[in-house]
Protein backbone atom coordinates (compact mmCIF):
# COMPACT_ATOMS: atom_id res chain seq x y z
CA UNK A 1 0.00 0.00 0.00
CA UNK A 2 1.06 3.31 -0.72
CA UNK A 3 2.18 5.85 2.60
CA UNK A 4 4.09 9.41 3.23
CA UNK A 5 6.75 7.34 4.85
CA UNK A 6 8.51 4.46 3.68
CA UNK A 7 11.32 2.52 4.49
CA UNK A 8 13.38 1.88 1.52
CA UNK A 9 12.04 0.89 -1.63
CA UNK A 10 13.53 -2.38 -3.40
CA UNK A 11 13.65 -2.97 -6.79
CA UNK A 12 12.73 0.29 -8.69
CA UNK A 13 10.97 0.12 -12.37
CA UNK A 14 12.61 1.05 -15.40
CA UNK A 15 12.95 4.97 -15.59
CA UNK A 16 11.17 4.87 -19.07
CA UNK A 17 8.29 2.60 -17.40
CA UNK A 18 5.40 4.73 -16.76
CA UNK A 19 2.65 2.08 -15.99
CA UNK A 20 3.00 -1.30 -14.19
CA UNK A 21 2.73 -4.37 -15.64
CA UNK A 22 1.00 -7.61 -14.15
CA UNK A 23 3.63 -9.88 -15.46
CA UNK A 24 5.35 -12.08 -12.99
CA UNK A 25 8.58 -10.37 -12.16
CA UNK A 26 10.78 -13.19 -12.91
CA UNK A 27 9.17 -14.22 -16.39
CA UNK A 28 10.65 -13.14 -19.94
CA UNK A 29 13.33 -11.43 -18.47
CA UNK A 30 16.62 -11.58 -20.17
CA UNK A 31 19.19 -13.09 -18.12
CA UNK A 32 17.09 -15.53 -16.34
CA UNK A 33 19.13 -18.37 -14.57
CA UNK A 34 16.77 -20.07 -12.20
CA UNK A 35 19.87 -22.11 -10.95
CA UNK A 36 21.38 -19.03 -9.52
CA UNK A 37 18.14 -18.18 -7.19
CA UNK A 38 16.18 -15.45 -6.05
CA UNK A 39 18.83 -14.09 -4.19
CA UNK A 40 21.14 -15.46 -1.34
CA UNK A 41 23.18 -13.67 1.86
CA UNK A 42 25.40 -15.45 3.67
CA UNK A 43 27.89 -14.33 6.30
CA UNK A 44 29.39 -15.45 9.84
CA UNK A 45 25.82 -14.68 11.72
CA UNK A 46 23.44 -17.24 8.81
CA UNK A 47 22.82 -18.21 5.13
CA UNK A 48 20.10 -18.37 3.15
CA UNK A 49 19.79 -19.49 -0.70
CA UNK A 50 15.95 -19.67 -2.58
CA UNK A 51 15.14 -20.83 -5.88
CA UNK A 52 13.70 -18.52 -7.68
CA UNK A 53 13.00 -21.08 -10.44
CA UNK A 54 11.01 -23.12 -7.64
CA UNK A 55 9.21 -20.20 -6.40
CA UNK A 56 8.04 -18.76 -9.97
CA UNK A 57 7.16 -22.69 -11.40
CA UNK A 58 6.63 -25.19 -9.11
CA UNK A 59 2.55 -26.50 -9.85
CA UNK A 60 -0.11 -27.76 -8.03
CA UNK A 61 -1.86 -30.52 -9.37
CA UNK A 62 -4.33 -33.39 -8.21
CA UNK A 63 -2.16 -36.32 -7.10
CA UNK A 64 -3.99 -39.12 -6.09
CA UNK A 65 -0.84 -41.64 -6.75
CA UNK A 66 2.22 -40.13 -5.05
CA UNK A 67 2.71 -42.11 -1.85
CA UNK A 68 2.13 -39.77 1.16
CA UNK A 69 4.88 -37.92 3.16
CA UNK A 70 6.61 -40.15 5.63
CA UNK A 71 7.06 -37.79 8.73
CA UNK A 72 4.21 -36.87 10.94
CA UNK A 73 3.47 -35.47 14.15
CA UNK A 74 1.73 -37.26 16.52
CA UNK A 75 -1.93 -38.09 15.90
CA UNK A 76 -4.49 -35.68 17.23
CA UNK A 77 -8.10 -36.96 17.87
CA UNK A 78 -10.69 -34.91 20.05
CA UNK A 79 -11.14 -37.85 22.44
CA UNK A 80 -9.25 -41.51 22.27
CA UNK A 81 -12.35 -43.11 21.40
CA UNK A 82 -11.81 -41.20 18.04
CA UNK A 83 -8.95 -43.80 17.20
CA UNK A 84 -10.52 -46.98 15.55
CA UNK A 85 -8.09 -48.96 17.37
CA UNK A 86 -9.74 -48.20 20.88
CA UNK A 87 -12.72 -49.56 19.42
CA UNK A 88 -13.77 -52.68 18.23
CA UNK A 89 -16.62 -54.00 15.62
CA UNK A 90 -16.67 -57.41 15.82
CA UNK A 91 -19.94 -57.89 14.63
CA UNK A 92 -20.39 -57.56 10.88
CA UNK A 93 -23.65 -57.54 8.88
CA UNK A 94 -23.15 -57.76 5.18
CA UNK A 95 -25.06 -56.10 2.49
CA UNK A 96 -24.55 -56.31 -1.00
CA UNK A 97 -25.89 -52.85 -3.01
CA UNK A 98 -26.54 -54.56 -5.98
CA UNK A 99 -29.06 -56.97 -4.46
CA UNK A 100 -30.36 -55.29 -1.48
CA UNK A 101 -32.59 -57.81 0.55
CA UNK A 102 -34.33 -56.71 4.06
CA UNK A 103 -33.50 -58.93 7.19
CA UNK A 104 -33.06 -58.41 11.17
CA UNK A 105 -29.91 -59.56 11.74
CA UNK A 106 -27.69 -59.64 14.93
CA UNK A 107 -29.68 -56.55 16.25
CA UNK A 108 -29.84 -54.74 12.90
CA UNK A 109 -32.78 -54.22 11.02
CA UNK A 110 -32.66 -53.80 7.57
CA UNK A 111 -35.21 -52.02 5.25
CA UNK A 112 -35.15 -51.61 1.59
CA UNK A 113 -37.13 -49.63 -0.48
CA UNK A 114 -36.01 -50.05 -3.87
CA UNK A 115 -32.66 -49.43 -4.35
CA UNK A 116 -32.37 -47.64 -1.20
CA UNK A 117 -31.15 -49.63 1.89
CA UNK A 118 -31.98 -48.52 5.50
CA UNK A 119 -30.03 -50.52 8.73
CA UNK A 120 -31.09 -49.34 12.11
CA UNK A 121 -28.87 -51.03 14.99
CA UNK A 122 -30.58 -49.43 17.62
CA UNK A 123 -28.70 -49.61 21.05
CA UNK A 124 -27.02 -52.35 19.55
CA UNK A 125 -22.83 -52.53 19.99
CA UNK A 126 -20.25 -53.34 17.75
CA UNK A 127 -21.69 -52.93 14.54
CA UNK A 128 -19.77 -53.33 11.60
CA UNK A 129 -21.96 -52.67 8.22
CA UNK A 130 -19.80 -54.03 5.31
CA UNK A 131 -21.09 -52.88 1.95
CA UNK A 132 -20.18 -54.40 -1.19
CA UNK A 133 -21.52 -53.86 -5.04
CA UNK A 134 -23.20 -51.04 -6.58
CA UNK A 135 -25.81 -49.36 -7.63
CA UNK A 136 -27.05 -46.36 -9.93
CA UNK A 137 -30.20 -45.57 -8.77
CA UNK A 138 -29.89 -46.42 -4.53
CA UNK A 139 -28.54 -44.99 -1.16
CA UNK A 140 -27.41 -46.35 2.09
CA UNK A 141 -28.27 -45.11 5.29
CA UNK A 142 -27.87 -45.56 9.07
CA UNK A 143 -29.75 -45.09 12.14
CA UNK A 144 -29.12 -46.11 15.95
CA UNK A 145 -28.02 -44.79 19.28
CA UNK A 146 -24.60 -46.38 19.33
CA UNK A 147 -21.11 -45.79 17.49
CA UNK A 148 -20.74 -48.09 14.34
CA UNK A 149 -18.01 -48.57 11.82
CA UNK A 150 -19.30 -48.93 7.51
CA UNK A 151 -16.89 -50.88 5.82
CA UNK A 152 -16.76 -49.61 2.44
CA UNK A 153 -15.61 -52.62 0.75
CA UNK A 154 -15.19 -51.66 -3.54
CA UNK A 155 -19.14 -49.97 -3.57
CA UNK A 156 -19.96 -47.52 -6.02
CA UNK A 157 -23.60 -45.57 -5.00
CA UNK A 158 -25.03 -43.06 -7.17
CA UNK A 159 -28.64 -41.41 -5.58
CA UNK A 160 -29.58 -38.99 -7.86
CA UNK A 161 -32.14 -37.38 -5.10
CA UNK A 162 -30.27 -37.12 -1.76
CA UNK A 163 -27.26 -38.81 -0.14
CA UNK A 164 -25.34 -41.67 -1.53
CA UNK A 165 -24.08 -42.83 1.65
CA UNK A 166 -26.15 -40.73 4.22
CA UNK A 167 -25.16 -41.41 8.51
CA UNK A 168 -28.21 -40.17 10.38
CA UNK A 169 -26.92 -41.42 13.66
CA UNK A 170 -26.10 -38.65 15.79
CA UNK A 171 -22.77 -41.23 17.14
CA UNK A 172 -19.56 -41.80 15.63
CA UNK A 173 -19.11 -43.54 12.45
CA UNK A 174 -16.13 -45.08 11.57
CA UNK A 175 -15.57 -44.83 7.84
CA UNK A 176 -13.16 -47.74 6.93
CA UNK A 177 -12.33 -47.45 3.12
CA UNK A 178 -10.83 -51.36 2.43
CA UNK A 179 -7.61 -51.83 2.04
CA UNK A 180 -6.86 -52.62 -1.85
CA UNK A 181 -10.54 -51.39 -2.73
CA UNK A 182 -11.84 -48.80 -5.05
CA UNK A 183 -15.29 -47.09 -4.01
CA UNK A 184 -17.36 -44.19 -5.18
CA UNK A 185 -20.12 -42.23 -3.63
CA UNK A 186 -22.09 -39.69 -5.92
CA UNK A 187 -24.97 -37.73 -5.69
CA UNK A 188 -27.83 -35.43 -8.04
CA UNK A 189 -28.79 -32.19 -8.83
CA UNK A 190 -31.42 -32.14 -7.35
CA UNK A 191 -32.86 -33.50 -3.69
CA UNK A 192 -36.09 -35.13 -1.93
CA UNK A 193 -34.64 -33.55 1.09
CA UNK A 194 -32.43 -30.20 0.77
CA UNK A 195 -29.43 -32.90 1.92
CA UNK A 196 -26.22 -31.30 3.09
CA UNK A 197 -23.54 -33.97 1.36
CA UNK A 198 -23.39 -37.12 -0.99
CA UNK A 199 -21.62 -38.02 2.20
CA UNK A 200 -23.09 -36.55 4.90
CA UNK A 201 -22.66 -37.59 8.69
CA UNK A 202 -24.70 -36.67 11.48
CA UNK A 203 -21.87 -37.45 14.26
CA UNK A 204 -18.57 -37.59 14.10
CA UNK A 205 -16.94 -38.71 10.66
CA UNK A 206 -13.80 -40.72 11.35
CA UNK A 207 -12.04 -41.94 8.18
CA UNK A 208 -9.37 -45.05 8.40
CA UNK A 209 -8.45 -48.13 5.95
CA UNK A 210 -6.36 -47.45 2.65
CA UNK A 211 -8.78 -47.99 -0.25
CA UNK A 212 -9.68 -45.07 -2.49
CA UNK A 213 -12.75 -43.30 -2.04
CA UNK A 214 -14.54 -40.59 -4.47
CA UNK A 215 -16.93 -38.63 -3.53
CA UNK A 216 -18.65 -36.03 -6.04
CA UNK A 217 -21.17 -33.65 -4.25
CA UNK A 218 -23.30 -32.50 -7.06
CA UNK A 219 -26.60 -30.90 -4.89
CA UNK A 220 -24.35 -29.18 -2.04
CA UNK A 221 -20.92 -30.39 -0.63
CA UNK A 222 -18.60 -33.59 -1.46
CA UNK A 223 -18.34 -34.78 2.14
CA UNK A 224 -19.97 -33.33 5.45
CA UNK A 225 -20.40 -33.86 9.25
CA UNK A 226 -22.13 -32.29 11.72
CA UNK A 227 -19.52 -32.61 13.59
CA UNK A 228 -15.87 -33.13 13.47
CA UNK A 229 -13.95 -35.00 10.58
CA UNK A 230 -10.34 -37.00 11.39
CA UNK A 231 -8.39 -38.50 8.45
CA UNK A 232 -5.47 -40.93 9.36
CA UNK A 233 -2.43 -42.05 7.56
CA UNK A 234 -3.01 -44.21 4.37
CA UNK A 235 -6.05 -42.40 3.61
CA UNK A 236 -6.83 -41.95 -0.21
CA UNK A 237 -9.90 -39.52 -0.28
CA UNK A 238 -10.91 -37.69 -3.41
CA UNK A 239 -13.54 -35.05 -2.96
CA UNK A 240 -15.00 -32.67 -5.78
CA UNK A 241 -18.09 -30.61 -5.45
CA UNK A 242 -19.65 -28.70 -8.69
CA UNK A 243 -22.25 -27.00 -5.88
CA UNK A 244 -20.66 -26.05 -2.71
CA UNK A 245 -17.63 -26.88 -0.66
CA UNK A 246 -15.24 -29.83 -0.87
CA UNK A 247 -15.40 -31.37 2.55
CA UNK A 248 -17.22 -29.52 5.26
CA UNK A 249 -17.31 -29.65 9.14
CA UNK A 250 -19.02 -27.39 11.42
CA UNK A 251 -16.71 -28.76 14.66
CA UNK A 252 -13.27 -29.25 13.72
CA UNK A 253 -11.21 -31.05 10.43
CA UNK A 254 -8.13 -33.04 11.72
CA UNK A 255 -5.49 -34.05 9.45
CA UNK A 256 -3.44 -37.06 10.73
CA UNK A 257 -1.79 -38.25 7.52
CA UNK A 258 -3.05 -39.31 3.94
CA UNK A 259 -3.70 -38.45 0.86
CA UNK A 260 -6.58 -36.03 0.52
CA UNK A 261 -7.67 -34.33 -2.89
CA UNK A 262 -10.29 -31.74 -2.99
CA UNK A 263 -11.34 -29.99 -6.13
CA UNK A 264 -14.40 -27.16 -6.11
CA UNK A 265 -16.33 -25.23 -9.11
CA UNK A 266 -18.86 -22.80 -7.58
CA UNK A 267 -18.37 -19.41 -7.05
CA UNK A 268 -16.58 -18.44 -3.47
CA UNK A 269 -16.52 -22.27 -2.82
CA UNK A 270 -14.06 -23.56 -0.01
CA UNK A 271 -12.55 -27.14 -0.74
CA UNK A 272 -11.66 -27.51 2.92
CA UNK A 273 -14.04 -25.27 5.08
CA UNK A 274 -14.96 -25.72 8.95
CA UNK A 275 -16.85 -23.73 11.57
CA UNK A 276 -14.21 -24.72 14.01
CA UNK A 277 -10.32 -26.01 13.96
CA UNK A 278 -8.41 -27.15 11.75
CA UNK A 279 -5.26 -28.90 12.70
CA UNK A 280 -2.67 -30.53 9.99
CA UNK A 281 -0.18 -33.08 11.69
CA UNK A 282 0.96 -34.79 8.46
CA UNK A 283 -0.46 -36.11 4.82
CA UNK A 284 -0.20 -34.44 1.82
CA UNK A 285 -3.70 -32.28 1.22
CA UNK A 286 -4.58 -30.78 -2.30
CA UNK A 287 -7.14 -28.21 -2.80
CA UNK A 288 -7.95 -26.55 -6.64
CA UNK A 289 -10.74 -24.13 -6.13
CA UNK A 290 -11.79 -22.41 -9.92
CA UNK A 291 -14.78 -20.49 -8.84
CA UNK A 292 -15.14 -17.11 -8.88
CA UNK A 293 -16.11 -14.60 -6.18
CA UNK A 294 -19.97 -13.56 -5.63
CA UNK A 295 -22.01 -11.52 -3.79
CA UNK A 296 -23.49 -12.64 -0.29
CA UNK A 297 -26.89 -11.43 -0.04
CA UNK A 298 -27.04 -12.49 3.09
CA UNK A 299 -23.94 -11.21 4.72
CA UNK A 300 -24.39 -8.19 2.39
CA UNK A 301 -20.64 -8.82 1.21
CA UNK A 302 -18.44 -10.04 -1.33
CA UNK A 303 -16.84 -13.21 -0.90
CA UNK A 304 -14.11 -15.49 -2.85
CA UNK A 305 -13.43 -19.15 -3.08
CA UNK A 306 -10.47 -20.78 -0.56
CA UNK A 307 -8.80 -23.73 -0.72
CA UNK A 308 -8.73 -23.77 2.98
CA UNK A 309 -11.35 -21.75 5.35
CA UNK A 310 -11.13 -22.07 9.46
CA UNK A 311 -13.84 -19.83 11.31
CA UNK A 312 -11.60 -20.91 14.20
CA UNK A 313 -7.85 -21.73 14.65
CA UNK A 314 -6.08 -23.22 12.01
CA UNK A 315 -2.29 -25.17 13.20
CA UNK A 316 0.10 -26.92 10.71
CA UNK A 317 2.66 -29.10 12.52
CA UNK A 318 3.67 -31.27 9.07
CA UNK A 319 2.68 -32.75 6.54
CA UNK A 320 2.13 -31.48 2.93
CA UNK A 321 -0.39 -28.92 2.14
CA UNK A 322 -0.62 -27.30 -1.97
CA UNK A 323 -3.73 -24.64 -2.29
CA UNK A 324 -4.48 -23.31 -5.70
CA UNK A 325 -6.94 -20.63 -6.56
CA UNK A 326 -7.64 -19.36 -9.89
CA UNK A 327 -11.11 -17.39 -9.25
CA UNK A 328 -11.65 -13.89 -8.89
CA UNK A 329 -10.86 -13.04 -5.66
CA UNK A 330 -9.46 -16.38 -4.77
CA UNK A 331 -7.63 -17.42 -1.81
CA UNK A 332 -5.37 -20.44 -0.81
CA UNK A 333 -5.10 -20.64 3.03
CA UNK A 334 -7.96 -18.28 5.57
CA UNK A 335 -8.60 -18.40 8.91
CA UNK A 336 -10.73 -15.94 11.13
CA UNK A 337 -8.71 -16.34 14.17
CA UNK A 338 -4.77 -17.01 15.13
CA UNK A 339 -2.94 -19.13 12.93
CA UNK A 340 0.86 -21.22 13.58
CA UNK A 341 2.56 -22.91 11.66
CA UNK A 342 4.97 -24.90 13.24
CA UNK A 343 6.39 -27.24 10.39
CA UNK A 344 5.83 -29.02 7.70
CA UNK A 345 5.60 -27.73 3.83
CA UNK A 346 2.65 -25.03 2.86
CA UNK A 347 2.46 -23.71 -1.05
CA UNK A 348 -0.16 -21.90 -2.33
CA UNK A 349 -0.85 -20.25 -5.65
CA UNK A 350 -3.65 -17.59 -6.95
CA UNK A 351 -4.03 -16.56 -10.39
CA UNK A 352 -7.27 -14.69 -10.06
CA UNK A 353 -7.81 -10.52 -10.20
CA UNK A 354 -10.32 -8.75 -7.72
CA UNK A 355 -13.76 -9.27 -7.45
CA UNK A 356 -16.19 -6.89 -7.16
CA UNK A 357 -19.90 -6.51 -6.54
CA UNK A 358 -22.20 -3.98 -4.69
CA UNK A 359 -19.63 -1.32 -3.62
CA UNK A 360 -17.70 -4.09 -1.79
CA UNK A 361 -14.60 -6.29 -3.30
CA UNK A 362 -12.75 -9.64 -2.01
CA UNK A 363 -9.39 -9.76 -3.19
CA UNK A 364 -7.21 -12.61 -3.73
CA UNK A 365 -4.84 -13.37 -0.98
CA UNK A 366 -2.17 -16.68 -0.47
CA UNK A 367 -2.37 -16.33 2.58
CA UNK A 368 -5.02 -14.49 4.61
CA UNK A 369 -5.13 -14.78 8.85
CA UNK A 370 -7.76 -12.35 10.27
CA UNK A 371 -6.04 -12.72 13.52
CA UNK A 372 -2.36 -13.30 14.75
CA UNK A 373 -0.04 -15.52 12.37
CA UNK A 374 3.22 -17.17 14.00
CA UNK A 375 5.35 -18.95 11.69
CA UNK A 376 7.50 -20.96 14.31
CA UNK A 377 9.15 -23.56 11.15
CA UNK A 378 8.52 -25.55 7.96
CA UNK A 379 8.65 -24.31 4.52
CA UNK A 380 6.05 -21.89 3.34
CA UNK A 381 5.94 -20.87 -1.17
CA UNK A 382 3.07 -18.35 -1.89
CA UNK A 383 2.86 -16.84 -5.65
CA UNK A 384 -0.18 -14.43 -6.61
CA UNK A 385 -0.38 -12.90 -9.88
CA UNK A 386 -4.05 -11.44 -10.46
CA UNK A 387 -4.38 -7.62 -9.61
CA UNK A 388 -4.47 -7.17 -5.94
CA UNK A 389 -3.22 -10.19 -5.18
CA UNK A 390 -0.92 -10.14 -1.62
CA UNK A 391 0.95 -13.02 -0.47
CA UNK A 392 0.51 -13.49 2.84
CA UNK A 393 -1.48 -10.89 5.21
CA UNK A 394 -2.15 -10.82 8.86
CA UNK A 395 -4.87 -8.43 10.28
CA UNK A 396 -3.03 -8.64 13.54
CA UNK A 397 0.43 -9.22 14.50
CA UNK A 398 2.93 -11.24 12.01
CA UNK A 399 5.66 -13.48 14.08
CA UNK A 400 8.34 -15.89 11.70
CA UNK A 401 10.94 -17.37 14.52
CA UNK A 402 11.81 -19.59 11.99
CA UNK A 403 11.44 -21.53 8.55
CA UNK A 404 11.76 -20.59 5.14
CA UNK A 405 9.27 -18.38 3.76
CA UNK A 406 9.15 -17.08 -0.23
CA UNK A 407 6.73 -15.46 -1.50
CA UNK A 408 6.14 -13.63 -4.89
CA UNK A 409 3.15 -11.68 -5.18
CA UNK A 410 1.34 -9.03 -6.95
CA UNK A 411 0.54 -6.46 -4.23
CA UNK A 412 1.88 -6.79 -0.37
CA UNK A 413 4.20 -9.77 -0.34
CA UNK A 414 3.83 -9.76 3.51
CA UNK A 415 1.53 -7.31 5.28
CA UNK A 416 0.67 -7.01 8.84
CA UNK A 417 -2.19 -4.81 9.96
CA UNK A 418 -0.37 -4.45 13.21
CA UNK A 419 3.16 -5.44 14.42
CA UNK A 420 5.42 -7.20 12.36
CA UNK A 421 8.33 -9.40 14.16
CA UNK A 422 11.23 -11.35 12.32
CA UNK A 423 13.60 -13.05 14.84
CA UNK A 424 14.76 -15.75 12.38
CA UNK A 425 14.40 -18.23 9.44
CA UNK A 426 15.08 -17.04 5.58
CA UNK A 427 12.83 -14.78 4.43
CA UNK A 428 12.90 -13.77 0.54
CA UNK A 429 9.91 -11.54 -0.54
CA UNK A 430 8.81 -9.49 -4.04
CA UNK A 431 5.98 -7.12 -4.41
CA UNK A 432 5.94 -6.89 -8.25
CA UNK A 433 3.43 -3.78 -7.79
CA UNK A 434 4.00 -3.24 -4.07
CA UNK A 435 5.57 -3.26 -1.02
CA UNK A 436 7.92 -6.28 0.00
CA UNK A 437 7.37 -6.60 3.72
CA UNK A 438 4.50 -4.23 5.05
CA UNK A 439 3.94 -3.36 8.49
CA UNK A 440 1.26 -0.94 10.08
CA UNK A 441 2.61 -1.56 13.17
CA UNK A 442 6.22 -1.19 14.21
CA UNK A 443 8.51 -3.76 12.52
CA UNK A 444 11.22 -5.59 14.55
CA UNK A 445 14.20 -7.29 12.76
CA UNK A 446 15.91 -8.91 15.53
CA UNK A 447 17.11 -12.47 13.16
CA UNK A 448 16.74 -14.24 9.99
CA UNK A 449 18.53 -13.77 6.40
CA UNK A 450 15.66 -11.36 4.83
CA UNK A 451 15.52 -10.15 1.33
CA UNK A 452 12.89 -7.77 0.46
CA UNK A 453 11.71 -6.50 -2.52
CA UNK A 454 9.73 -3.44 -4.08
CA UNK A 455 7.72 -1.82 -6.72
CA UNK A 456 9.09 1.19 -7.40
CA UNK A 457 7.38 5.17 -6.43
CA UNK A 458 6.05 5.13 -3.02
CA UNK A 459 5.59 0.71 -2.58
CA UNK A 460 8.97 -0.25 -0.56
CA UNK A 461 10.66 -3.39 -0.16
CA UNK A 462 10.56 -2.69 3.68
CA UNK A 463 7.37 -0.37 4.55
CA UNK A 464 5.65 1.02 7.38
CA UNK A 465 3.57 3.30 8.13
CA UNK A 466 4.37 7.26 9.06
CA UNK A 467 3.22 6.52 12.78
CA UNK A 468 5.44 3.55 13.59
CA UNK A 469 9.21 3.13 13.31
CA UNK A 470 12.01 -0.24 12.07
CA UNK A 471 13.60 -1.53 14.29
CA UNK A 472 17.06 -3.56 13.52
CA UNK A 473 18.94 -5.64 16.16
CA UNK A 474 19.67 -8.40 14.47
CA UNK A 475 19.32 -10.35 11.25
CA UNK A 476 21.15 -10.56 7.16
CA UNK A 477 19.27 -7.82 5.26
CA UNK A 478 19.72 -6.97 1.98
CA UNK A 479 17.51 -4.23 0.02
CA UNK A 480 18.26 -2.13 -3.51
CA UNK A 481 15.93 0.41 -4.52
CA UNK A 482 14.23 3.74 -5.70
CA UNK A 483 14.47 5.29 -2.45
CA UNK A 484 15.74 4.70 0.74
CA UNK A 485 13.41 6.48 3.23
CA UNK A 486 12.31 7.00 6.45
CA UNK A 487 12.47 6.28 10.72
CA UNK A 488 14.30 3.78 12.35
CA UNK A 489 13.91 3.19 16.16
CA UNK A 490 17.21 1.91 18.28
CA UNK A 491 19.61 -0.39 15.97
CA UNK A 492 22.67 -2.74 17.19
CA UNK A 493 24.39 -3.28 13.76
CA UNK A 494 25.73 -1.12 11.09
CA UNK A 495 23.53 -0.20 8.34
CA UNK A 496 24.87 0.54 4.52
CA UNK A 497 23.23 3.33 2.67
CA UNK A 498 25.13 3.79 -0.50
CA UNK A 499 23.61 3.81 -4.37
CA UNK A 500 25.37 2.03 -7.45
CA UNK A 501 24.62 -0.31 -10.34
CA UNK A 502 24.19 -4.59 -9.55
CA UNK A 503 24.17 -7.43 -12.84
CA UNK A 504 21.72 -10.21 -12.60
CA UNK A 505 22.97 -13.25 -10.70
CA UNK A 506 26.27 -11.13 -10.06
CA UNK A 507 27.82 -11.23 -6.42
CA UNK A 508 27.80 -8.53 -4.19
CA UNK A 509 30.03 -8.09 -0.70
CA UNK A 510 31.19 -6.48 1.75
CA UNK A 511 34.91 -6.92 3.12
CA UNK A 512 37.35 -5.51 5.51
CA UNK A 513 40.59 -5.53 4.34
CA UNK A 514 41.24 -9.54 3.16
CA UNK A 515 38.08 -10.34 5.57
CA UNK A 516 34.38 -11.00 3.88
CA UNK A 517 31.95 -10.03 6.47
CA UNK A 518 28.71 -10.33 4.19
CA UNK A 519 28.00 -11.87 0.40
CA UNK A 520 25.00 -11.81 -1.50
CA UNK A 521 23.98 -13.32 -4.46
CA UNK A 522 22.00 -11.18 -6.81
CA UNK A 523 18.34 -12.02 -8.41
CA UNK A 524 17.98 -12.14 -11.68
CA UNK A 525 17.84 -8.42 -12.38
CA UNK A 526 20.25 -5.84 -13.10
CA UNK A 527 19.74 -2.67 -11.47
CA UNK A 528 20.53 1.05 -12.99
CA UNK A 529 21.98 3.61 -9.87
CA UNK A 530 19.87 2.00 -7.54
CA UNK A 531 19.76 3.42 -3.79
CA UNK A 532 21.40 0.38 -1.85
CA UNK A 533 21.02 -0.51 1.88
CA UNK A 534 23.10 -3.72 3.50
CA UNK A 535 22.89 -4.47 7.17
CA UNK A 536 24.65 -7.12 9.24
CA UNK A 537 25.51 -8.42 12.88
CA UNK A 538 28.82 -8.13 11.12
CA UNK A 539 28.57 -4.36 10.08
CA UNK A 540 30.16 -1.83 12.47
CA UNK A 541 28.83 1.73 12.49
CA UNK A 542 31.78 4.42 11.98
CA UNK A 543 33.61 2.00 9.99
CA UNK A 544 34.89 1.56 6.51
CA UNK A 545 34.15 -1.05 4.45
CA UNK A 546 35.01 -2.03 0.70
CA UNK A 547 31.88 -2.65 -1.01
CA UNK A 548 31.78 -4.41 -4.26
CA UNK A 549 29.41 -4.35 -6.92
CA UNK A 550 30.59 -7.18 -9.61
CA UNK A 551 33.36 -5.37 -11.25
CA UNK A 552 33.06 -2.21 -9.74
CA UNK A 553 33.89 -0.99 -5.87
CA UNK A 554 33.82 1.83 -3.92
CA UNK A 555 34.23 2.38 -0.51
CA UNK A 556 31.84 2.68 1.94
CA UNK A 557 31.26 3.59 5.88
CA UNK A 558 28.59 1.71 7.95
CA UNK A 559 26.36 3.70 10.22
CA UNK A 560 23.50 3.22 12.50
CA UNK A 561 20.75 5.03 10.60
CA UNK A 562 19.17 5.17 6.95
CA UNK A 563 20.31 8.09 4.36
CA UNK A 564 17.81 9.26 1.82
CA UNK A 565 18.82 8.86 -1.91
CA UNK A 566 17.19 8.26 -5.52
CA UNK A 567 18.20 5.82 -7.78
CA UNK A 568 17.08 4.86 -11.34
CA UNK A 569 15.58 1.58 -12.29
CA UNK A 570 16.49 -1.52 -14.66
CA UNK A 571 18.41 -1.22 -17.98
CA UNK A 572 17.42 -4.70 -19.56
CA UNK A 573 14.42 -6.10 -17.17
CA UNK A 574 10.95 -5.31 -16.86
CA UNK A 575 8.64 -6.96 -13.52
Amino acid sequence: MKKMTTIFTLMAMMAVVTACSAQDPFSDYQGYDGANGMGGMSGSNGSMSASSGELLTFSIDIDKTTAEPSSAASEYFPDEEDNLDNNSFATEVAIDLSNPTAKTENGVTITVNGNHITANHASTKGICYVLSGETASGSFTVLGDKKYEVKLNGVSITNPDSAALNLLSGKRAYVVVADGTNNKLTDGTSSKNDHKGALYCKGKLLFNGSGTLEVYGNYNNGIHSADYIVFRKGNNIYAKSTANHGIKANDGIFINGGIINVETTAAAAKGINCESHIIVNGGRTTVITTGNGTYDTTDKEAKGAAGIKADSTFTMNAGIVKLKSSGSGGKGLKADCPAIINGGELYVITTGSVFSSNNDTASPKGVKIDDNLTINGGTIMVRTKGSKGEGIESKATLTINDGTVLVSAYDDAINSAGDLYIKGGNVTVVGTQNDGLDANGNMYISGGNIVAYGASGAEAGIDIDERHKLYITGGNIFGIGGRVDGTLGSTSQGIISTSGSVQANSTVSVSNGSSTVASFTMPPYSYNSGSIMISSPNLKSGTSYTLSLGSTTQTVTASNSVSSSMGGGFPGGRW
